[in-house]
C-alpha cells in the first residue's frame, strides 16, 4: 500500500491537491514548494514535468511550463532535486507531465527513478488507456506506481468503468472538457455530471480537477468527490513575491479555514 492508498485508506473527504510546475518560478525550488504546501495543510502534491506543448493546459500553467523550460528544467534535474524529497515531504507525491518526455527517456527508467526519489504516482495525459495497459501496466506496478487516468464529462460509461478497473488509486475527474485555468461553472450541469459519476458507485476515490481556485469551488467538488486539485490559482500565486510566505494564507483561503 503506497502513500495515496493510505491517504485514501485514512481520510475519504475534502482531500486538497496542489499542483505546480517544476522549476517555476525558480529553478532550484522544487522541494523548498512541496515542503511549505505540506506544512500548510495540502493533503497530497502533483509536480508538473514541462514540456514545450502542453496541450491540456490554459495559459497560466503554459507559462510556467515554458519558463521553467527556460530556467534549465528537465526530467533529469528533476529527478535529482527530489533525492531529498522523502526527507523533507511525508504526503502522497505526484509527476504530472506528458507522454513525450517519458517516452524519450524510458518508460521502465523513468518508473524506477520515480520511484527512488519517494514518488507515488504518475498523470500522464495522452498517454491512451490501450498503450498503458498493453505496454506500461506491468512496468508501473514493478516499481509500485498508480498511474491515474483523467474522466472528462464526455467519457463513456464503459471507458469510466475500464478505467476504475485499471486504476490503484484515484480517478482525475476534470470538471469540464476545457483546458486548465478555467473557473469552476457551478451549475445544474455540472451537478449532473458529478452526481453520474458518483451513483456509478465506482470503487476507486474521485479528485476534482480543472477550475478548482477557491472555496466556493473546492466545496462544490467536494459534495459529490473525495476532494480537489488546485492547478493554475496556485500557479499564479508563485508569480508574486513572497510566493513562500503566502502558501499557508492560500491553502486556508481554499479549504474554508
Amino acid at each position: 500500500m503506497n502513500r495515496l492508498n493510505q491517504l485514501f485508506a485514512a481520510k475519504h473527504n475534502n482531500l486538497l491537491s496542489v499542483y505546480f510546475t517544476a522549476g517555476y518560478p525558480e529553478l532550484n525550488n522544487t522541494v523548498t514548494i512541496a515542503e511549505a504546501l505540506e506544512q500548510a495543510g495540502a493533503d497530497f502534491l502533483e509536480i508538473g514535468f514541462p514540456y514545450s506543448d502542453p496541450v491540456a493546459d490554459g495559459p497560466t500553467i503554459q507559462h510556467s511550463s515554458q519558463q521553467a523550460l527556460e530556467n534549465g528544467m528537465n526530467l533529469n534535474l528533476l529527478f535529482s532535486q527530489l533525492e531529498e524529497l522523502r526527507s523533507k515531504v511525508s504526503i502522497p507525491v505526484i509527476l504530472m507531465g506528458y507522454a513525450n518526455p517519458v517516452v524519450q527517456y524510458g518508460v521502465e527508467r523513468f518508473c524506477k527513478k520515480a520511484a527512488e526519489v519517494g514518488v507515488d504516482g504518475v498523470i500522464v495525459p495522452d498517454l491512451p488507456v490501450y498503450e498503458y495497459e498493453t505496454l506500461y501496466k506491468d512496468t508501473f506496478a514493478k516499481y509500485g506506481l498508480s498511474n491515474i487516468f483523467l474522466v472528462s464529462p464526455q467519457t463513456s460509461a464503459d471507458r469510466i468503468r475500464k478505467i476504475d478497473e485499471l486504476t490503484n488509486s484515484f480517478i482525475y475527474l476534470l470538471s469540464s472538457s476545457s483546458i486548465t485555468g478555467n473557473a469552476l461553472q457551478v451549475s445544474d450541469q455540472v451537478d449532473h455530471y458529478f452526481k453520474r459519476i458518483q451513483d456509478m458507485q465506482l470503487k476507486n476515490p474521485t479528485i476534482v480537477g480543472f477550475g478548482i481556485a477557491d472555496h466556493s469551488a473546492f466545496a462544490k467538488a467536494c459534495e459529490y468527490n473525495n476532494g480537489a486539485i488546485v492547478g493554475s490559482a496556485f500557479v499564479k500565486l508563485l508569480a508574486g513575491e513572497n510566493y513562500i510566505e503566502r502558501i499557508p494564507e492560500f491553502v486556508k483561503s481554499i479549504k474554508g479555514e
